[in-house]
Parts: C-alpha cells; structure tokens; sequence
C-alpha cells in the first residue's frame, strides 16, 4: 500500500451541517414507499445526531452519493433512500428497524453503523429476510451467528487487532500495553481482541474498563501510571477517548495513546484537545484516501464527495459507498426483492472506493488490510498499512 497524506480537519464538522436536514429518524431522502413497480426502498441506520454521529454521517453521505449517481442515469427501478437515526443505542435500532421493514418495506439496509446495535437488530433482519450491510460494524461475533442476511465492508476487530498488534510491537516496539474499554460489545471485544493478540508477540498488558458516560476517568489514569505502559490502547468512541486522553496527558502520562476505528474523526483532537491530542495514533480496515491514490475507484469517489458536499472523504465515507454499490448492483441486475438482492450479494466482486468488495460465505469482507493514522496538528494522517507504517515519533 502507498503511503499518502489526508486532511480530515473539519470533515466531520462540515458533514454534520449538510446532514442536517436529511438525519431525522426514518427520514426519506429520495422518495417514498418501499419496494415493487419502478422503485425500491433501501434504508441507512446509524447514529446521526448523538455524541458519536462523526462516525456515521460520513458513510450515511457517501451511501446516498452512490444512490444519487445511480438515479441520475434514470435507470428503470429508481431506489428511495431512507434514513433512520438509531443514535447507535441498540434499545433504539430494533424498534426502527421493524418500523423499516413493516411500513417503510425496505428491500435492504446499510448498516447499522455500530456493533451493539447490529447485534440487536440482526435475529429482526434475519427472520424478515432482509439483507443488511454495514459498512462500520467490527465486532468479531457478528460473523458467528450464522446470519445469512448479513454482510459488512469493513475488517473486524481480529484482523484490526493482528494489524494493531504488528504496529505496536514491530514499530512501536512496545513492550508493556494498558488497553481500556468502554464496557459496550464493539469497544471491550475489540481492547480484549488487542490484549490477546499483543501478548502472543510477548507484551505484558494490563487493562480497564470504563463508564463511557463518566467524565472522570482519574481512577483509571492512576492505574495506567502505575502500571507505566509504552502504549495506552483505548477501544470504544472518540467522545470518551478524548477524554481519556486529555486527562492521561495533563496528569503526565508521556507514552504513546491509540485507539481503533471509532475514533478515527476530529471530535477527538476537540475533546482531547489539540495538543493533547498530538501523536495519538488509530488504527481501522477503512482506507480514507482523499487524494485518490489507491486506484482510480477512489479517486472518482474522493472528487465526486468532495463537489457534492464541499467536504474531503472521512471515515467510512467509502465504506457507505461500497455498501450502497453493492446493493446498486444487485438491482441493476434485476434484483428488485430482498431474496434475489441477498442471493446476488453472495457472487458479488468489485474494485470498492476504498478497497476490494467480495464477501466470505459468512457475510464477513475477505479482505483484511489494515491501516494506521497519526494525529498531527488537525490533521489525522494516513501513515500507512500496519505492515508498513511508521510512527512520526
């Protein structure tokens, strides 16, 4: 993988703005009505107005460029997107996504965005028969319910954590990792996914679990200095790993902090603050190529979000793409109810914005790359796949 340089700053701020007027719980933003005649339904659920919705309203626009390309071409089935603002709390999604299904007749949904709350609508999906598609959920278990109507574009936390592991032992050459959690299904299993994978390379771990809801963590960042790790790995959202880090750094902590997917977005730099938040390093299986060096796919997609929303691509933004297209393709092919668009899905193979898109039999991506960003001002920079990244200091 080539080495580039991305800009998020102000991405996510900006993405929040445009998204506005189109997040409001079952939204329509292309139509109404569900499936049958000359238009299908295909819904988006994600977090889109809570503390971690920088997450989510990325993927949420680039799903609906994608679906706006397609319609643009006055194809014979148009698609009506809808959205519906789960605020990724699991209580939320699975009466909104029966609501989906019962009145809205989706033929398909892209995501949910986070993993408890793909965990609590995927039996609700299963049993109607309706294929989902994340393009942000990495819990590990996910892809071990046997689910045959569930599918993500992105890595889960086995291959983010090996990826994670190989940077902070090889290049990092780290020695001892405090990893902490915030006690939900993605953010535990992906800081115990880590811990695992970095005792195998000999790292000597400790570990926490935190209240995501607290806004005093001192506890914790006692232990840490006792402890006196090389690195301090958080897994959950950027809203408390911005918190966590602000304190570990004013309380002297001079270690190297990372944390995972969920908080590759600039709310972290604001709530850790931006010198605290200088050098702190992420790792996630999305590929936020702004400038289109991956391959022609991403180049297009990058200009194309970039005029559409005034806005370089952010996190997930092309795995909302690649998740919409995947379901594009199924009705191009003449796949207008959710069986046919579920069967298609299970052949289907193409060069993704962000990566290559074939799903396992599982459901699961096969592919497994990971890449590792640095904060440096406010900018969160791509330094590379894990195999080949390098730590600025």
């Amino acid at each position: 993988m080539r080495r580039n340089m991305m800009r998020v700053t102000g991405a996510v701020a900006m993405s929040a703005v445009l998204a506005l007027g189109a997040v409001a719980c079952g939204g329509d933003d292309g139509g109404s009505g569900g499936g049958g005649g000359d238009s299908v339904t295909i819904g988006f659920m994600g977090d889109l107005t809570g503390e971690n919705s920088g997450l989510v309203i990325p993927p949420k626009q680039g799903a609906q460029l994608a679906i706006d390309q397609y319609n643009a071409k006055n194809p014979k089935v148009k698609i009506n997107f809808k959205t519906y603002d789960s605020q990724g709390k699991p209580e939320q999604a699975s009466p909104l996504v029966q609501g989906a299904i019962k009145n809205d007749k989706i033929v398909a949904l892209i995501g949910p965005a986070f993993s408890g709350e793909s965990q609590a609508t995927g039996p609700i999906l299963e049993e109607a028969g309706v294929p989902s598609v994340s393009p942000s959920a990495t819990d590990i278990t996910l892809a071990q319910k046997g689910w045959k109507y569930w599918h993500r574009v992105v890595a889960d936390d086995s291959v983010q954590s090996a990826g994670a592991a190989e940077f902070i032992t090889g290049s990092l050459k780290a020695k001892k990792v405090f990893t902490v959690h915030d006690k939900q299904v993605y953010g535990k299993g992906l800081a115990d996914a880590i811990a695992k994978a970095v005792q195998a390379k000999g790292a000597q771990t400790g570990t926490e679990g935190v209240d995501d809801k607290a806004t005093d963590y001192s506890s914790t960042v006692n232990k840490i200095k006792q402890f006196n790790p090389d690195v301090v790995y958080y897994g959950g959202y950027y809203s408390v790993a911005g918190r966590l880090f602000k304190q570990l750094r004013e309380a002297g902590y001079q270690g190297k902090v990372m944390s995972g997917d969920g908080s590759v977005a600039t709310g972290l730099i604001d709530g850790a603050g931006e010198k605290n938040a200088q050098g702190a390093l992420l790792s996630c299986g999305c590929n936020i190529d702004a400038s289109g060096k991956s391959g022609k796919t991403a180049a297009d997609f990058a200009a194309a979000y970039k005029q559409k929303y005034n806005a370089d691509v952010a996190i997930y933004s092309a795995e909302g793409y690649d998740a919409a297209t995947a379901l594009i393709k199924a009705i191009e092919a003449g796949n207008t109810d959710s069986k046919s668009i579920n069967e298609f899905l299970k052949t289907v193979s193409f060069e993704g914005a962000g990566k290559q898109i074939k799903f396992a039999e599982n459901g699961a991506l096969a592919t497994e790359d990971i890449f590792i960003y640095e904060v440096q001002g406010r900018a969160i920079t791509l330094l590379g796949n894990s195999k080949e990244a390098k730590a600025s200091s």
